[in-house]
């Protein structure tokens, strides 16, 4: 943590100068004198010693200022993410946080950085709206001495970072990927033809979750009709669905979304357009993120499967920027831990790179002791 020293002037000695200089007077005004001297040290000393508990308190790292330069509010999963940090960075666990909402725009976000450094923060957080143009002011923070944690989203064209805490966007797609297959098998299903609505350009989520997608849709010989990007919107979602279902009308029986609020738009387009999906429909439908809505639109059988994304990495970046208050070495990179979701039991479990990941059967409790 920076320090920062703070300059106390006592004028006690001043003050016993000035009344020195008024001349004589009698015994009864020179008492008077002499006490109104001491009380006035007294008064300087507490001051002084006052300041050097405030010295003593910044040097000891109770309160930090902290930088966080968030995406946006594009969807149920970002607000769980911002309020997660706004929980572990609190005025009452020592912390001053300074929140920039970017909007979903890479220049805002940029400057929020720089505007950081201006302040002279003590630790900068980004999730990055895309992963690269970001070595400038990455070099900018670190010529500042400010570390920068890097949560959700990955940076790809610069290290000068302290540490990354977030998903494996590919391993996420994979699951999907080998969950679709297994499911297609276990329904007889042997054609598939698919509609991806993609989250943000540029975003490491979105480059992540379309790689691994894909990796399985080529090993398998699916058909994917179109990918389009959606922006990781409600809106978006429905807008590109309701192409979609103008485009490829009967032709289409999956639709694989890259967050929840996508789908959420998405099924507003096909039940407007007649098309049924989910469990009971036409169409299987998939999710990313599994914030508490879509798990419970997964349970009433309106999602097939739902991916997880978990938004709660407040929690081991204040575990991070303690290591380094410490001057302790730190994880540079750190995965949160994840779950996969299904409506049914048809398919149990899944393999993933050669480990085995279970699909979680959804139930009321399950979704109601979620945290976001």
């Amino acid at each position: 943590m920076k320090r920062k020293i703070v300059s106390v002037l006592v004028c006690a000695a001043m003050a016993a100068t000035m009344i020195a200089g008024c001349g004589g007077g009698s015994d009864d005004a020179a008492a008077t004198t002499t006490e109104e001297t001491a009380t006035e040290e007294t008064a300087a000393d507490d001051a002084a010693a006052e300041d050097a508990a405030t010295d003593d308190t910044a040097a000891s790292g109770e309160t930090l200022t902290i930088g966080f330069a968030q995406v946006g509010h594009e969807s149920d999963w970002r607000t769980a993410s911002t309020q997660s940090c706004q929980d572990v960075f609190s005025a009452e666990n020592g912390y001053d946080l300074q929140f920039v909402d970017c909007d979903n725009d890479s220049a805002v976000q940029l400057e929020a950085v720089r505007g950081f450094i201006e302040q002279d923060v003590d630790y900068i957080i980004i999730d990055p709206i895309v992963s690269t143009g970001w070595d400038t002011v990455l070099t900018e923070c670190q010529d500042a001495g400010i570390p920068v944690i890097v949560i959700d989203r990955t940076i790809d064209d610069s290290d000068k970072y302290a540490a990354w805490v977030g998903s494996d966007f590919k391993t996420e797609g994979l699951a999907c990927g080998e969950w679709l297959k297994a499911y297609a098998d276990a329904k007889g299903i042997t054609d598939l033809n698919i509609l991806v609505i993609e989250g943000t350009t540029g975003a490491s989520a979105t480059i992540g979750r379309t790689e691994g997608f894909n990796e399985i849709a080529e090993r398998e010989g699916w058909n994917i009709l179109d990918s389009q990007t959606g922006d990781f919107t409600q809106e978006g979602g429905q807008q590109v669905m309701e192409s979609y279902c103008k485009s490829y009308e009967g032709q289409f029986n999956v639709v694989i979304c890259q967050n929840d609020n996508e789908a959420f738009g998405a099924m507003d387009a096909m039940t407007a357009a007649g098309v049924s999906y989910g469990v009971d429909g036409d169409v299987i439908i998939v999710s990313f993120d599994a914030a508490r809505t879509a798990l419970q639109y997964c349970l009433d059988g309106d999602l097939n499967a739902v991916f997880e994304c978990n938004p709660l990495a407040a929690p081991m970046v204040e575990e991070i920027i303690k290591g380094l208050e410490a001057g302790e070495e730190v994880e540079t990179e750190v995965y949160v831990e994840e779950s996969c979701f299904a409506h049914d039991d048809t398919v149990p479990s899944i393999s993933v790179n050669g480990v085995d990941t279970p699909m979680t059967v959804l139930t009321q409790d399950i979704i109601d002791a979620r945290a976001y």
